[in-house]
């Protein structure tokens, strides 16, 4: 059994002892998605460490929803072939954000180009860290509302996405299994589940 005054219990505890000062980082490789740095850092009781971060671009993810016919709740997922796992994977419409770009224009933009869709409300469900570890980037997360079919996909040049409507349920169901194994994309999921929560309902 644990005792209760074996860990800190209060969620409010000043965290500036645990804060490293930074040197100015130093870049030491650049490729098309991402700049390797290494910044040197101090510890509050003076220990001195060489650390790595990746400098990426921002990413979004927008979830479209809507009700159909029948009154399921349903959202839009796309099936895309993922390099780096070397799978298929099932996801969220989501993207980089470009030069002179702010994420609620490129999660707009990344809808449309994947989708075909336009959203008449967009809401900013929220913003996180992928991977705070090494990763210096955010990545935000919008709902998308309101949904009418304007186009075609608009892809680029390697990109195939298959677009699946399934029922919100099913999608909560499936997280962590099988085609959704993205772990961003349960991060998606685990916000917009707090948003219906916020609302009591869809």
């Amino acid at each position: 059994m644990i005792k209760k005054d074996t860990f800190i219990s209060d969620p409010n505890i000043d965290t500036m002892h645990l804060y490293w000062a930074s040197e100015k980082p130093e870049k030491i490789f650049k490729c098309p998605i991402f700049e390797v740095s290494k910044v040197r850092r101090v510890s509050q009781d003076g220990r001195v460490g060489d650390f790595i971060t990746l400098d990426c671009p921002e990413w979004v993810v927008i979830i479209p929803i809507y009700k159909d016919e029948d009154g399921v709740v349903r959202v839009i997922v796309e099936q895309q072939y993922r390099h780096g796992s070397d799978s298929v994977t099932r996801e969220f419409p989501a993207g980089l954000v470009e030069k002179n770009e702010d994420a609620l224009t490129a999660a707009k933009r990344e809808l449309l180009e994947e989708t075909g869709l336009e959203a008449g409300r967009v809401t900013l469900l929220g913003n996180l860290s992928p991977n705070n570890a090494f990763m210096s980037n955010r990545q935000y997360f919008f709902l998308a509302e309101e949904l009418s079919k304007v186009s075609g996909q608009s892809l680029d040049q390697n990109e195939e996405i298959d677009i699946l409507s399934l029922p919100l349920d099913d999608v909560i169901n499936e997280m962590g299994t099988n085609l959704s194994d993205n772990a961003l994309m349960m991060a998606a999921t685990g916000l917009l589940m707090k948003e219906e929560r916020r609302r009591g309902g869809f």
